[in-house]
């Protein structure tokens, strides 16, 4: 007999994030709390590799490596390896329901 189980498909970098995309942050576990709790068993994160030109997942130049942009700063400043002056004035763009992968580069990369 074959259990029926459920879930969702949604990339991590729908998740809301104060750093221009979703991050494995508090976001992320806040999101496979509400899963669990409403009775989810999977969550499809889809391609996690680094972008390249035309900022598809699934145009990258590697399988293996995974994306830094998904990389949360808080959690890193929560560790201390980060300072939260060290990002706090980044402009990661001024629209929340989309990510600027261009900005993104250029602030993510100095």
């Amino acid at each position: 007999m074959f259990l029926r189980t459920s879930g969702v498909l949604m990339h991590i970098s729908s998740l809301p994030g104060d750093s221009g995309i979703g991050t494995f942050g508090e976001n992320a576990y806040a999101f496979v709390d509400l899963l669990y709790e409403s009775g989810q068993t999977y969550w499809q994160i889809l391609p996690l590799c680094p972008t390249s030109f035309g900022d598809s997942p699934y145009q990258s130049f590697s399988t293996f490596a995974g994306n830094s942009y998904f990389i949360d700063l808080k959690t890193l400043e929560n560790q201390g390896y980060l300072k939260a002056d060290e990002y706090a004035d980044i402009n990661w763009g001024s629209d929340p329901q989309r990510v600027d992968y261009g900005l993104l580069y250029s602030q993510r990369r100095n």
